[in-house]
């Protein structure tokens, strides 16, 4: 059996992929990860750069998707949002263009 410090040395790294939101990176977070998680690393994205999030891409189409929409209800919306995001309806157009605080970032497959 292997122990917590036979892990941390001889496992496997898991590289985590953050954006730059603040709470992702507040100190006592990040200290109590690298103490109960040796293995983890946290990497995160440069500021304001949406083309590098994937998520950011996800939402774009979604909203395109929906945008321009009349709904009879919220319970239409959800189980559209829902066939979209979790039934894998959605199709995202990889080649676009997002707003990125004024700049424009694009998405090249």
């Amino acid at each position: 059996m292997y122990s917590f410090e036979d892990f941390a040395k001889y496992g496997p790294k898991i590289i985590l992929i953050l954006d730059n939101a603040s709470f992702d990176k507040r100190k006592d977070i990040i200290a109590k990860i690298s103490e109960e998680f040796p293995n983890f690393v946290l990497e995160f994205l440069p500021a304001y750069s949406p083309d590098y999030n994937i998520i950011e891409l996800v939402w774009h189409s979604c909203k395109e998707y929906i945008a321009h929409r009349l709904f009879k209800s919220v319970d239409e919306l959800k189980s559209l949002l829902d066939k979209l995001l979790n039934q894998g309806e959605l199709v995202i157009k990889w080649h676009r263009k997002l707003k990125n605080k004024g700049n424009t970032s694009y998405i090249a497959a």
